[in-house]
């Protein structure tokens, strides 16, 4: 068998594209950064000018043999690591994933158990010179692992009536137990409880296969939460033209197997809802004739989406594959009767795609192919939840390399934009499915973050970091970019400048495989980007402020400089427990490189996590000692204190050691300091 690349060939009276559809100082740097959200690195010693990205600082392209070696050390050294942790006797490690950068730094990706128990929301990731060693950590979870027990209350059939009430609440069909009720230690919702988790199948409302995991408390019978882990989107067909493909012959025959990328192949489900279907196969090395009519045309728009993605992610970000370990995942096409989706399942590892309304346009495009592949990519990384916040920052992620790749692609028949499913026609009139640039142009999704944006569907609340990465790449305002105007806004009305799709796209993707976890929310993104860009860049960069306008610029934290814009920030985001009705603690900032004294309007951002925010006595102190007094005790019942001050410290000294200063004044309420940040204008 050989490997070989083929120039397939389409008439040019119907071009088509071919896809897939669905659609630093940084020592300083922070150790966790979760569902709360906190800040996240302190200033360089040595700032670092707006261009190249630090030396040492990207990841190096590892060969599978490199990654699997580096796991290997990683694990035979897991039980050190989980005391390094603090963690406790019945927990352990389990290596998921491996990242190495170019100075020697190694992130190590671990799930946890407990006492034998899969912790769900226990995921963490260490950074340090060699695998496994814990310099730094992020974590999904604070809460020390340490549930009152582990004994179940319930019946276990009680958790799998309760899961398969839930699929038939979203009306799914043929409804039925995948994975009997296994018990669990949810950890993501803060207090660790013993619980069940139930995987249902059968199908979803549209046709999409099923994988409802459902959790159930195990002691009281509640259901704590549920997600989908099949991961879909919308579209039609598309056409990228005459484009070169790489199959395998076998004696006579040529087949849709990619040896060159893992050993990817292309399957004909003809029709079909199970299986892999029939492998393409042919006598000949041209597939398809550009019409939707002929079976291998969708097929080949697949094959030449996958390539696409696979290259870029090698290519653009030094991973191989899905996983990390060169093993390719395989595509299925023509799933069901007039299916109008595509979607990623872990459990069969590929893509499938259907064929639209009418069986007439295959949802076979750049953007939606590498769509697909990156929602495995996530769930083999960040593993993001594909609910709440974290699920539109699971389907923004896919969204963001969906149109990266298709930049990457370079093909003049599909030419790189921000629109998604641009291609398909989903909506019958020529409009996208989606747009970066103003995502409430599909008249669902949303421009900026609001406090109850968990609560709507995935592929709407992904408009915050999709405006996010336009703002980040191209800047606010109107621009024309390959013939397609765009006119993004910013929700506090103040000028976004960008830095670049090639920045933007590095620091998101190191944020999605060193710094998200599977519980990771918005806030929890901005510190994990801004993380990314310390490292990448240097937090006094232009890079670094551009992180923060972007975000604030769709309603995520402040902007670099306070509410004007521009100005440097100095961050802390090291946790400090406060102990209840105790003594004082405090954390510290030391600052450098500023000249002179403090400014009259100096912003002192606080992100204090507690029970009773009423309890709590809060200062800034300057280096000489000098308490400036941000918050007295006032009662109420109101948790967490997440709020920006102005302060007048003109009269000190800028460079030095300042403190944030936190007392719990009363008992029964407990909580710690998250972050904080100083921001001089």
């Amino acid at each position: 068998m050989r490997s070989r690349t083929s120039h397939r060939r389409t008439p040019r009276t119907a071009q088509r594209r071919v896809a897939a559809v669905a659609l630093a100082g940084v020592a300083a740097l922070i150790a966790t950064a979760v569902q709360s959200g906190a800040a996240t690195a302190a200033p360089d010693a040595a700032t670092r000018t707006a261009s190249a990205a630090a030396p040492g600082s990207e990841s190096v392209k590892l060969t599978p043999a490199q990654r699997a070696a580096l796991m290997r050390q990683a694990d035979s050294v897991k039980a050190e690591t989980a005391k390094d942790l603090g963690l406790g006797a019945k927990e352990k490690l389990v290596v998921r994933d491996v990242l190495k950068d170019r100075d020697g730094t190694v992130h190590v990706r671990y799930e946890r158990t407990y006492d034998g128990l899969p912790v769900l929301g226990g995921d963490l990731i260490v950074q340090g010179d060699t695998a496994g060693e814990a310099d730094k950590v992020v974590k999904a979870s604070r809460t020390a692992v340490k549930p009152a027990t582990t004994a179940a209350k319930v019946p276990a059939a009680k958790a799998e009536a309760q899961a398969l009430s839930a699929a038939k609440a979203e009306k799914a069909e043929g409804a039925d137990v995948d994975r009997a009720p296994r018990k669990v230690i949810w950890a993501a919702d803060g207090k660790p409880v013993v619980a069940y988790e139930t995987v249902v199948g059968g199908l979803q409302h549209d046709g999409t296969p099923q994988e409802l995991h459902v959790v159930t408390d195990a002691t009281t019978g509640e259901k704590l939460y549920e997600w989908q882990a099949v991961q879909n989107g919308t579209g039609h067909t598309i056409y990228s033209g005459t484009v070169d493909l790489t199959t395998t012959q076998s004696g006579s025959t040529y087949n849709l197997t990619d040896g060159a990328r893992g050993g990817h192949k292309t399957y004909n489900l003809n029709r079909g809802t199970s299986g892999t279907g029939t492998l393409f196969s042919g006598s000949d090395d041209v597939w398809g004739n550009g019409s939707p009519s002929n079976a291998e045309s969708a097929g080949a728009d697949a094959h030449y989406g996958a390539a696409l993605t696979w290259d870029y992610y090698k290519n653009v970000h030094g991973r191989s594959g899905i996983r990390g370990d060169g093993v390719g995942a395989y595509s299925r096409v023509h799933y069901g009767n007039n299916y109008v989706n595509a979607f990623w399942s872990d459990s069969c590892f590929c893509m499938t795609y259907g064929d639209g309304s009418g069986n007439a346009n295959p949802l076979t495009s750049i953007d939606v192919a590498a769509h697909e592949m990156t929602h495995g990519l996530t769930s083999n990384t960040a593993g993001l939840n594909y609910s709440g916040e974290s699920g539109g920052l699971n389907e923004a992620t896919s969204d963001i390399f969906g149109a990266t790749v298709e930049f990457y692609a370079n093909n003049s028949s599909d030419v790189g934009d921000y629109l998604i499913g641009e291609e398909i026609d989903i909506n019958g009139d020529g409009t996208p499915l989606r747009y970066m640039d103003k995502p409430s142009k599909d008249g669902r999704s949303k421009d900026s973050w609001y406090s109850g944006i968990g609560s709507i569907d995935v592929h709407y609340s992904s408009g915050v970091a999709n405006h996010f990465f336009y703002l980040l790449s191209e800047g606010s305002g109107t621009k024309t970019i390959n013939g397609v105007t765009y006119d993004s806004p910013t929700s506090d009305g103040l000028p976004v400048t960008g830095i670049g799709r090639a920045k933007a796209e590095k620091i998101w993707f190191r944020a999605l495989t060193t710094k998200f976890t599977s519980t990771t929310n918005y806030a929890a993104a901005r510190t994990g980007t801004l993380a990314a860009t310390g490292e990448l860049y240097g937090t006094d960069s232009a890079e670094y402020k551009a992180v923060q306008d972007a975000w604030a610029a769709v309603n995520v934290g402040t902007r670099s400089g306070g509410p004007g814009g521009g100005g440097t920030t100095f961050e802390s985001t090291t946790d400090v427990a406060i102990p209840d009705a105790g003594a004082a603690v405090t954390s510290a900032i030391t600052v450098t490189g500023r000249t002179g004294n403090a400014p009259s309007n100096l912003q002192v951002a606080v992100d204090i996590v507690h029970t009773w925010s009423g309890d709590l006595v809060v200062d800034l102190v300057a280096p000489d000692g000098t308490s400036y007094r941000l918050r007295n005790r006032t009662g109420g019942s109101a948790d967490n204190i997440n709020e920006t001050y102005t302060v007048n410290a003109s009269s000190e000294t800028a460079n030095g050691t300042w403190q944030l200063r936190v007392q719990d004044v009363a008992r029964y309420d407990t909580g710690y300091i998250n972050g904080w940040s100083l921001t001089f204008p």
